[in-house]
């Protein structure tokens, strides 16, 4: 069995780095934020009353991931957002979270809002799934 590489020199492929190590910088002080992870499904009523949907309660039926994290004492400007199909880097003066996420997304057409009273970011992302025509 023998790999062909494009460089002989190379140590790894390119399949074998994560998606997203390019923002690992483990010499980083900031804290990381407190966050959670939730998912959103949309539900009618042939789901909810009727019971003849495919729809369950599993993640696996869900559409939406819904990130919220908890910056306090943080400005909206001074929040940096970079979100990739699998990777969300967040970075504010004080705090620094690099989260490998569950699921693919769509990276080009997600939300964000900040609630100020609450002092919390809220991302959500379209979870993209190879069969998400099944669901």
């Amino acid at each position: 069995f023998k790999v062909k590489s494009e460089n002989r020199k190379t140590i790894w492929n390119t399949e074998e780095v994560p998606e997203g190590s390019e923002f690992d910088d483990t010499w980083d002080p900031r804290e990381q934020p407190e966050y959670q992870i939730l998912f959103k499904q949309r539900v009618g009523t042939e789901d909810v009353f009727l019971g003849i949907g495919r729809k369950d309660s599993s993640t696996a039926c869900c559409e939406d991931m819904v990130i919220k994290i908890k910056l306090p004492e943080t400005k909206y400007s001074d929040i940096k957002l970079d979100l990739q199909d699998k990777v969300l880097d967040l970075r504010t003066p004080k705090k620094k979270l690099l989260l490998h996420l569950p699921y693919r997304v769509d990276s080009k057409n997600g939300k964000a809002r900040f609630l100020s009273e609450e002092e919390t970011l809220e991302v959500t992302l379209r979870i993209s799934r190879q069969f998400d025509f099944l669901n």
